[in-house]
């Protein structure tokens, strides 16, 4: 297998002056990789086996799932980006470039684009589908400011997957299948995991699923009810505002205007006035591109979920306030009784029987007191426009929900016709009529993957690897090279365990037992084998585990046996 001495491999002792999380300190220090520049990172050998190893597993689950691999090239021509209506709206993040003939390319961040163009140059009937198409490549995103290490940095490794259907059945067929195989693909992996619905972002699309890697320095936040399992990401999660009840039902009181001076916000007025934030109705005002206003209401403990009002009102909005009004309302002193009749009033669920509110007077420095929705105004629309917090329910099964933070590592979506339809990408059906292709798309980092599995396995020691993806499943320790007997021991141990099919690294280095020790706990082999006096003069070779540092004491043909066994009765 592997000499230490012959590999090239180099172990830091310090953390990085500037190190971020977890993953980005370790993985430098363990060797795995090298920044070359911002966002831009070299994956050095031992990191190299570790991504090799999880492309394996997501090209074994990929095939498994029916899908079929092929390879795209990374740089795209600007026209068929142009064409599909996201050259201008995709942003900075794309990076753009002009070959010696001044034409536009730029280099993927995805591949929508090219897959559509090759659905419509091969595909023309619906008896070439339903089929899926699957490529391992790198992609390319300039982010404003790359951080984290490669868990967001501007050349990353990625699976991306496409599907072509004639009709929704099939869609959905494929799009579980999917589903089902990133599902395995993480249990291989033995990392927590959620799947979680998700908003479809600029890719698009009428639904999708992101797959969260439970890691408490995620950036990504996830509700899930421990009771029936449903899991949303934050941003999109359904749920039941919790109604908190003071004693006895309260009697809806006269409404009363009352001076609030310069008092413009939740914080102060809930001082001001002595009442909780919960009894506060928060108006927002927002407009769309038109310039056309909506009213949103909220609980004053809560904040907007501005995507959910948009998907609701079917429109981009953006919120006015203090800083960029120019309607000439009394911005921090709106309240929902009087507004116009032609702006439509969408309100939270969470105000849903209140009584007794306090809300602005739509005149500044004035707020009104005792308002009841039902009694003092009526909604356009009720519906559910803010996030949730801490004592809200599960909108499946009433249970208290939670949260946890996480790292996203895959997303799948239902594009429908949105990319077909733009370019062109038909088919003919049963009957000779002509129809746009149906669409999925099947995203996951590989390269984040790495970083991800890291954040969530690690221990002040260093990486502990899961069985799968480990670089290495032994790491076989001689505690003193100078020592002839113990020398030609490990030499001989090496080529038992080699000739066994164990993948192991020999630390034939000269030096101290204790540097070798910390090194094997910071690059995470699972498996210490350690040969030194006790091995010489009892035949007992001494098994450390890196997953909880527990040790044994076996003979050769034991150890052998106990390795090849390890995965299956381990819990990694």
């Amino acid at each position: 297998m592997v000499r230490y001495s012959e590999y090239f491999l180099t172990t830091l002792k310090e953390d990085l002056s500037n190190k971020e999380i977890a993953s980005y300190s370790l993985s430098h220090r363990a060797g795995l990789i090298r920044k070359i520049a911002s966002g831009i990172y070299a994956f050095l050998p031992l990191g190299y086996r570790v991504l090799k190893k999880i492309e394996n597993i997501v090209r074994e689950e990929m095939n498994r799932a029916g899908a079929i691999e092929m390879l795209m090239p990374a740089v795209q021509p600007a026209d068929l980006w142009v064409e599909s209506g996201r050259w201008q709206i995709y942003g900075p993040e794309l990076f753009r470039l002009k070959d010696r003939n001044d034409r536009d390319f730029c280099l993927g961040p995805t591949h929508e684009e090219l897959f559509t163009s090759l659905a419509h140059v091969d595909i023309k009937s619906y008896k070439n589908m339903p089929l899926n198409l699957y490529q391992i490549q790198v992609k390319f995103r300039d982010e404003i400011r790359p951080r984290y290490g490669i868990l967001r940095a501007r050349e990353f490794i990625m699976k991306d997957a496409y599907s072509f259907s004639s009709n929704e059945e099939d869609l959905d067929i494929i799009y579980n299948k999917m589903f089902e195989a990133y599902c395995r693909i993480l249990e291989r992996l033995s990392l927590k995991y959620f799947p979680v619905e998700a908003d479809t972002g600029l890719i698009g699309g009428k639904s999708s699923h992101e797959f969260i890697i439970l890691a408490g320095s995620g950036e990504d936040e996830l509700l899930y009810c421990p009771e029936c399992g449903y899991a949303a990401n934050y941003e999109m999660a359904k749920f039941t505002p919790s109604q908190k009840k003071n004693g006895n039902i309260e009697t809806p009181q006269e409404t009363k205007e009352v001076h609030t001076p310069s008092i413009a916000n939740i914080k102060s007025l809930s001082a001001f006035l002595n009442v909780p934030a919960e009894k506060i109705i928060k108006t927002m005002l927002l407009k769309d591109n038109d310039g056309n206003l909506f009213y949103v209401l909220v609980a004053g403990n809560r904040e907007i979920n501005i995507q959910k009002v948009q998907n609701c009102a079917g429109t981009a909005l953006e919120l006015i306030d203090s800083q960029t009004d120019d309607t000439g309302i009394a911005i921090g002193f709106i309240g929902p009784l009087g507004l116009d009749k032609n702006v439509r009033v969408y309100a939270d669920n969470s105000l849903k029987g209140s009584v007794n509110m306090v809300a602005g007077a739509n005149k500044k420095d004035y707020h009104i007191k005792n308002v009841c929705p039902g009694r003092d105004f009526n909604p356009d629309i009720w519906g559910d426009f803010s996030f949730p917090l801490d004592g809200d329910l599960c909108s499946v099964c009433g249970k208290p929900v939670k949260f946890e933070k996480g790292i996203e590592i895959g997303h799948i979506f239902k594009l429908g016709t949105k990319y077909s339809e733009k370019m062109d990408a038909m088919f003919l059906d049963s009957n000779g009529k002509l129809n746009p292709i149906i669409m999925g798309c099947y995203g996951i980092g590989v390269s984040r993957i790495l970083a991800a599995s890291i954040e969530q396995l690690h221990d002040d020691k260093g990486i502990i690897w899961p069985l799968s993806i480990a670089p290495f499943m032994v790491n076989l320790i001689a505690i003193n090279m100078e020592d002839v007997k113990i020398a030609e021991a490990a030499e001989f141990i090496y080529s038992e365990l080699a000739g066994a099919g164990i993948e192991v690294l020999f630390d034939d280095r000269n030096c101290r037992a204790g540097v070798k020790f910390k090194d094997s706990d910071l690059i995470g082999i699972p498996v210490k084998v350690v040969v030194g006096k006790n091995f010489l003069e009892n035949k007992k070779l001494e098994i450390e585990l890196r997953k909880d540092s527990g040790k044994i004491a076996l003979d050769l043909e034991n150890t052998i046996k106990f390795i090849k066994e390890y995965p299956q009765n381990n819990l990694f």
